[in-house]
Order: structure tokens, then C-alpha cells, then sequence
């Protein structure tokens, strides 16, 4: 088919965003995951794991909510979001999803400090408290993840920047895939061999997750995948692909080896990183490029028409020989008509 553009002009806008906002897709997921590995390993009776969980959750939730601040550029925008909850926006649910996890999640991280307190006084009985509160936040926690890991894909998909619309089934596995290995890679890094099971499970299931979800979005939207194939997206998603398939089989093959495993969580934390970054700029480059919202409208139109047993070419040559909408640009059909721009030209 082939490709014209009013002057070659972008037709949707592309995102504001910067960067900021891949870095807290990124923190974000890190965020969920680890609030999934802290419940797992509290669960089985690993308090390394446990440990380890809590205090990235709450580390990874700050830096996420640093980057979208930064990103908005004041910070009480994001307080006059709480203001409504409106159940049809991904940005308002999102920040009540961030606000409700960050609570839990930071009770379950400040549980941690309860033996470091003295044994008497206000500190002894907040040393007695702090604990099933820390438990209650840890599940909290962990409930809220799932939404936390993916209402950002929701958010992408929202919008009308082509290839991140047209991933919308897709979309949020790649995400949750994406927050339960780059979780896993924490237990993968801190916690002993002995303890590192349930990470170890969570960063082949999470790698599986992320690797499939990442190849249909890639490979199955026809034109609207080749931002992800090309310029830095398309570096950053092989780069992607590459770390997360070498983590997984580390966490497989690293089961007695500290060094392996340390190694295998690296490789977790960066493909995670590199994915959020690769998606991010890949949708931007297809905002920029108008033929990833021509041809693909062009094509719906051509298949809703075939369809309906019309054909498209009589149909707009009829319009046009009518004086109606056609494929001629604004300023061509002004001049036929002798319209105002007529005199311009």
C-alpha cells in the first residue's frame, strides 16, 4: 500500500514524557515484584528472602514515585490526583494503586528495624507491635502488586501512540512478567542459596512470562511492531531478550553457586530494565512517524469495507465526483473548489 502523509507531518502528538517515566515503569515493577518475593518468602519461612523483599519494595516505590514527580514536574499535582478516584482513568487509579501499596509496603520495610529496638518503654512496645503489623502491610503489599506491576501497561495502551495502543492484549503480561523477574533478581542477590528456591521459581516463571509477551508484542502487530524492531528500541529489546533468557537459565543451573546466582539476578534486574526502556522509546518513534497511523487506519477502513462487500475505490472516487471527503489533501481540494486557499496558489 502506498504511504502518503499531509506533508509528512506526525498525526497524533507523541507522549511529553521523559525518560523519567521508563525509569518509573521500571521502579514500579521492581517495586511489585519484590513485594511478591518478600510474601513468598515470609510464607515459607525464609526471613532473608522476607528482608530482602520489603526493604527493595519500599526502596524501589520511593524512586518510583521520585520519577513520576519529577516527571510532572510539581509535586502537588500528584497530591490533587487523590482528590477523585475515577475508575475509567489508568492515571487515577494508578495513583491510588501507588498511594495504597506504598502505605503497606512501607509499614512491612519499617517492621524490619522492630529487633534493633530496646526491650522496654514506648520502643519496647513498639518493638512488640511493629511485627504483625509489618505481616498485615507484607500481605497488603503483595495483594496490591498485581495492579501496581501492570495499570502502567493499561496506561501505555490508553493512549493514542500507535504501537503502544495495538499492544494493549499484550501489553500487561509483558509488564507482570517483567515485575515478577526483575523481583526475583533481588532474592537472586541478597538472599543465601539455601533460601532462594521461591526466587529462583519466580525468575523462570516471570523470564517465561516476559520472553513470550515480548516476542508477540515484537513480532505479531505486523507494521505497528517495527518500532520495536528498529533504532534504539530494537537494541534495547534484543539487549532485553538476551539478559532475561541468560538470568533464567542461571537461576536453573545456579542452585549451589552464590556467584552464579548473584550473576543470574543481574542479568534479571537488566533485562527488566532494558524491556521498560525498549517499550517506552519504541512507542515514542511510532507517535513520530505518521505511516504507523495512516497505514494501519487505511487498513481497518479497507477490512471493514471488504467486509461489508464495498468497494473502497468507488466508494471515495463517488465522493469525490460529489464534491464530498476524499483522499486529496485540504489545500488540493480548497483549490478545486475555489475555496480561500485558491488565491494562495
Amino acid at each position: 500500500m502506498e504511504f502518503r502523509s499531509y506533508y509528512g507531518r506526525p498525526i497524533v502528538k507523541a507522549a511529553v514524557w521523559h525518560h523519567d517515566i521508563a525509569a518509573y515503569l521500571f521502579t514500579g515493577g521492581l517495586a511489585a515484584g519484590s513485594a511478591l518475593l518478600a510474601a513468598g518468602g515470609d510464607a515459607t519461612g525464609r526471613p532473608a528472602l522476607r528482608r530482602t523483599g520489603r526493604v527493595t519494595a519500599l526502596g524501589a516505590l520511593v524512586a518510583s514515585t521520585y520519577f513520576l514527580i519529577n516527571d510532572l514536574g510539581r509535586p502537588e499535582r500528584f497530591v490533587n490526583m487523590l482528590r477523585i478516584a475515577k475508575p475509567t482513568s489508568p492515571m487515577s487509579m494508578g495513583t491510588w494503586i501507588l498511594s495504597a501499596f506504598g502505605g503497606a509496603a512501607g509499614v512491612a520495610a519499617v517492621a524490619e528495624a522492630a529487633p534493633l529496638l530496646p526491650g522496654h518503654g514506648i520502643l519496647g512496645l513498639a518493638r512488640r507491635v511493629l511485627p504483625p503489623l509489618g505481616t498485615g502491610g507484607q500481605y497488603a503489599a503483595a495483594v496490591a502488586a498485581p495492579a501496581l506491576a501492570t495499570y502502567t501497561a493499561v496506561l501505555l495502551a490508553d493512549t493514542a501512540t500507535p504501537s503502544w495502543h495495538a499492544a494493549y492484549p499484550d501489553l500487561p503480561f509483558l509488564f507482570a512478567g517483567s515485575a515478577l523477574a526483575s523481583g526475583a533478581s533481588v532474592g537472586l542477590l541478597a538472599a543465601p542459596t539455601a533460601e532462594a528456591g521461591p526466587a529462583r521459581r519466580m525468575a523462570v516463571a516471570g523470564a517465561a512470562l516476559e520472553l513470550y509477551a515480548g516476542h508477540r508484542v515484537e513480532s505479531g502487530m505486523g507494521l505497528l511492531s517495527e518500532p520495536y524492531q528498529q533504532g534504539r528500541a530494537g537494541k534495547l529489546l534484543r539487549a532485553a531478550r538476551l539478559l532475561t533468557a541468560v538470568g533464567a537459565a542461571g537461576a536453573l543451573i545456579g542452585r549451589r553457586s552464590r556467584v552464579v546466582s548473584a550473576l543470574s539476578g543481574l542479568s534479571l534486574l537488566g533485562g527488566s530494565l532494558a524491556t521498560r526502556f525498549g517499550i517506552f522509546d519504541g512507542g515514542v518513534a511510532s507517535a513520530r512517524d505518521p505511516k504507523y497511523t495512516v497505514i494501519p487506519q487505511r487498513e481497518r477502513l479497507a477490512a471493514r469495507a471488504a467486509a461489508a462487500g464495498v468497494d473502497e475505490s468507488a466508494t471515495t472516487d463517488a465522493k469525490t465526483m460529489a464534491g464530498g471527503p476524499s483522499s486529496l489533501a485540504p489545500t488540493d481540494r480548497l483549490k478545486r473548489e475555489g475555496g480561500p486557499a485558491a488565491a494562495a496558489f
